[in-house]
């Protein structure tokens, strides 16, 4: 093992230079300093504002549990035992071989460990799995029923891996197939599969430096003056990576370890403080992320859009970079593609219900880091998240902004009342009253209910953009848990899902919410986001991507890199955008600073360019008040610079030292229950996996009907979604609403075979009802028409089972879309993500679609609309099984 050391004689003199100081900032987890971190028995020592040291060092190296939990997974799927069912083995030597187990029977092993056994550098883990009654059924029956029911087809399996939670296993099913040790491999064709994996392999302690050392040229940047050491060494290591973070080809790179421009990444970027400081990186950034005069999603669940929409971020970073610049051009070239792509999501991703935008949440794109585990990506399309929301809130305000600039007067209306729409949306049906913020989104199909927890950057969006009003945006900083290490992405975290989303803090959040605590005016909300941005860049000597909300540790979480372009973004807005509160408008600059009293002093910022101006700012003081404000020596009462100002010129800002009173919610970093399991037994349905420290709630149709484990329950009658929700008798926790369970009397659904109105498909995949299936493509069936009778009025839930091989669940771009019409009235689209690469016999449903039908013949139209086109362009293909129409009860809301 590397250990990094530092000279006792200098930490000696850290101590004693801690020692002398008031802290910045003081908890029981770290403490801040002018010019030192410390946490623990780590420091990290700002030697000058070019020099920081450290000795920190992850203990998840140091004390790893020799019980190593993990499962088996077909086809990179969690599919071998139903959640929270996993196999257990000690290694407590150097080699650990399991016995032969078998696929779908868990082995515990029930050795004893002392509690002060760790798992040893460099052990092997032998892994022995018998496949054969998988092979056995594949041969007989031609597939391989899993623990819930699901069905793999021969011709769809693809490989046997391993996933684990002690590195190099990961929970990622998605992507287990990329590490070469976690493919299991039956070389000989007995049907047992096997592997060695390494833990805890030396090598890996090596990746973080004990010193940095400014060696880049900044003087092009604005220049930070302090007596505080620490901040203007932080500051200058964020400026110099962000020097790095330029390609060759002048567009920014993610991180160190994440190559290529994605949209949301730039885009959070260039709004926190790429726009001024790199402009023209940052034009070049956003049109690489451009196709067709649209902007690109990334790829992403599914098969990304629609069932991820957060691309229009990008149109919040175009509009920071024509404040920042002042550029026509870029106006009107920007204008036209978030006019594109806005108009492409009114047709595939609103809903005329809540008035909101459905769509993924946005940056938290690794499905069950934030969703239940049984939400398939077409139901995560269905979701009606905080943060996207608030994204595409903010993108229809600024169409209407740049089309009054532009002199497009009705479009500026059109765009205005959209954007109102959205946000009476965000706070009718996501507003928690009783929590004093907002819940995290709505979820379900066709019944939504609203999941409680809460989500870091879409609550500071609400703040940030006005989506929430005066009272609330007080109430949201006040109210929103953080946690001893800083704000989680998500509270409370789910158990069982590694950190990542799940139990972290982003740096890139932290800024975000910081600016909201800032323009809240409260002063302990601030310091402790400005601190928890400070601690961990100092301590790692970079800004890395994510950290650890249990531990504040950089390892742990499934991927981390170190310099991040939006966390060092981040790091740079908090000297820019609140210490001395530049703020960015569409006719010149504002000046809101708000420095917490512990920061209290004078602060420069030399050679801050803006348009044709080069200004030299000196702030003294602490408070977020202005007495005193000159410019050039001449005082006045505005607190901003014309956009029309040229020349070099000097900036002085007194504060007026005023005390804020205010609050956080400052928690224990605390899992919610898990997810229950409904089954029907005997006319009720009741938890199948009930524990004494919980209560249930039952759920019937999104609306809570029975606090119990069991209810009973009429099958003569429309369609019933029924969930249950686990509630923790100790702290009031709610788990997330189970799987749905569908009841509904078969004379009230109709199901439609598709291959009687179409040609079906000469193609040899399995699983399919009825006589076949039929292709869909922008070749093939690009209108179908089918009749339907309906023999009562009423309102109807519309869905099609469906299969989609044209990528994995977790990424590419080719999730098909089409546009449904009843009766010539179009009722909306149908989305069918990519449900496994090459897996075509792996069906499911579409999203759902609900109209009201009254008694006789109607028409169901499925059409491929040019606003249906994904990011892919060219392969947009489904198989369709079936039309299935089912009588509701009640409309959804």
């Amino acid at each position: 093992m590397i250990k990094r050391i530092v000279p006792i004689c200098f930490l000696f003199l850290v101590n004693q230079s801690s020692a002398q100081q008031m802290p910045i900032y003081q908890s029981e987890a770290f403490n801040v300093f002018a010019d030192s971190v410390t946490q623990g028995t780590f420091t990290a020592y700002a030697k000058s504002d070019r020099e920081i040291i450290s000795n920190y060092q992850s203990p998840a190296y140091l004390f790893q549990s020799p019980a190593i939990i993990f499962k088996f997974s077909i086809n990179c799927k969690d599919n071998e035992m139903k959640p929270g069912v996993d196999h257990r083995i000690n290694c407590t030597g150097l080699l650990t071989e399991t016995p032969l187990i078998k696929f779908g029977q868990q082995y515990t092993d029930t050795a004893r460990l002392k509690t002060d056994q760790y798992l040893q550098v460099n052990s092997r883990l032998h892994i022995r799995v018998d496949m054969r009654h998988v092979f056995s059924d594949f041969k007989k029956q031609g597939y391989f029923t899993t623990y819930n029911g699901n069905k793999i087809f021969e011709s769809d399996f693809k490989g046997l891996y391993v996933a684990g939670a002690t590195a190099p296993l990961s929970w990622d099913f998605d992507n287990l197939f990329q590490k070469e040790q976690l493919t299991l491999k039956d070389p000989d064709g007995d049907g047992i599969f096997e592997t060695t994996i390494l833990l805890n392999e030396e090598k890996k302690n090596k990746d973080l430096a004990s010193s940095w050392q400014l060696t880049k040229d900044i003087g092009l940047f604005p220049t930070f003056e302090t007596d505080k050491k620490l901040l203007k060494a932080l500051y200058n290591m964020s400026i110099e990576e962000m020097i790095k973070a330029v390609e060759p080809d002048s567009t920014f790179r993610t991180g160190k370890e994440w190559a290529g421009v994605w949209t949301r990444d730039i885009s959070y970027s260039i709004i926190l403080s790429m726009a001024y400081l790199q402009p023209r990186v940052a034009m070049y950034s956003l049109l690489r992320k451009v196709k067709n005069k649209k902007i690109v999603q990334d790829t992403g669940t599914g098969g990304a859009y629609p069932v991820s929409t957060d691309r229009m971020i990008w149109a919040v970073a175009a509009w920071e970079l024509y404040k920042a610049t002042g550029n026509k051009d870029w106006l009107e070239q920007s204008y036209e593609i978030v006019k594109n792509s806005a108009e492409d999501d009114l047709q595939n991703a609103h809903d005329p219900i809540t008035g909101m935008v459905k769509g993924e949440s946005s940056f938290l794109d690794w499905r069950e880091q934030t969703y239940p585990k049984w939400m398939q990506p077409a139901d995560i399309f269905e979701s009606e998240n905080l943060g996207t929301n608030a994204i595409h809130f903010q993108a229809y305000k600024i169409l209407s902004e740049m089309a009054s600039l532009l002199n497009k007067t009705d479009e500026a209306k059109k765009y205005k009342a959209l954007s109102e729409r959205i946000k009476k949306g965000i706070n009718k049906y996501l507003w928690m009253k009783d929590k004093g913020y907002y819940g995290q989104y709505v979820y379900g199909d066709p019944y939504k209910i609203l999941s409680p927890r809460s989500e870091a950057l879409g609550e500071a969006l609400c703040v940030l953009f006005d989506i929430a009003d005066s009272v609330q945006k007080k109430s949201i900083i006040k109210n929103t848990p953080q946690t001893s290490f800083g704000i989680p992405c998500i509270y409370p975290q789910i158990p069982g899902i590694p950190p990542y989303h799940n139990n972290a803090v982003w740096p890139f959040v932290e800024s975000y919410w910081a600016m909201a605590a800032a323009k809240t005016g409260n002063e302990t909300a601030l310091l402790k986001s400005i601190s928890s941005i400070y601690r961990p860049a100092a301590l790692f000597l970079t800004n890395k991507e994510n950290f650890v909300a249990e531990n504040g540790d950089y390892k742990g979480t499934e991927i981390n890199s170190s310099n991040m372009l939006w966390s060092l973004s981040g790091n740079i807005a908090l000297v820019h955008k609140i210490l001395f509160g530049i703020g960015f408008e569409k006719d010149g600059l504002s000046f809101k600073p708000f420095v917490p009293k512990t920061l209290n002093g004078k602060i420069q910022l030399r050679n801050f360019r803006y348009r044709n101006a080069i200004l030299n700012i000196e702030l003294e003081g602490f408070g977020n008040r202005i007495a005193e404000f000159m410019i050039d020596d001449k005082e006045s009462n505005k607190y901003f610079i014309p956009s029309d100002l040229n020349g070099t010129h000097t900036i002085y800002i007194r504060l007026a030292e005023n005390i804020m009173e205010d609050k956080i919610q400052l928690v224990k970093n605390k899992f919610s229950p898990a997810t229950p399991t409904l089954s029907i037994v005997n006319n009720a349905v009741q938890i199948t996996d009930k524990k004494r420290e919980y209560n249930y709630l039952i759920l019937e149709n999104g609306k809570t009907v029975k606090t119990s484990n069991k209810i009973n329950i009429s099958k003569k009658s429309p369609l019933k979604i029924y969930q249950a929700i686990a509630v923790d008798k100790k702290n009031g926790l709610t788990s997330f609403a189970s799987e749905p369970l569908r009841i509904i009397d078969e004379s009230l659904e109709t199901k439609y075979e598709l291959e009687e109105y179409c040609l079906s498909a000469d193609l040899r995949y399995k699983g399919y009802s009825g006589k076949g299936f039929i292709e869909i493509s922008k070749e093939k069936n690009t209108s179908i028409t089918i009749p339907i009778h309906i023999v009562s009025e009423g309102n109807y839930c519309i869905d099609f089972r469906y299969a989609n091989g044209s990528g994995p669940v977790n990424t590419e771009n080719k999730c098909a879309i089409r546009s449904i019409f009843v009766n010539d009235h179009k009722i909306g689209v149908a989305v069918f993500p990519q449900r496994g690469n090459d897996e075509w016999s792996n069906w499911g449903y579409s999203n759902s679609l609900t109209a009201v039908l009254k008694k006789g013949e109607h028409q169901i139209r499925v059409v491929f609309e040019e606003t249906n086109n994904n990011m892919n362009g060219d392969i947009n293909r489904a198989m369709l099984d079936y039309l299935r129409i089912s009588q509701m009860e009640n409309k959804p809301f």
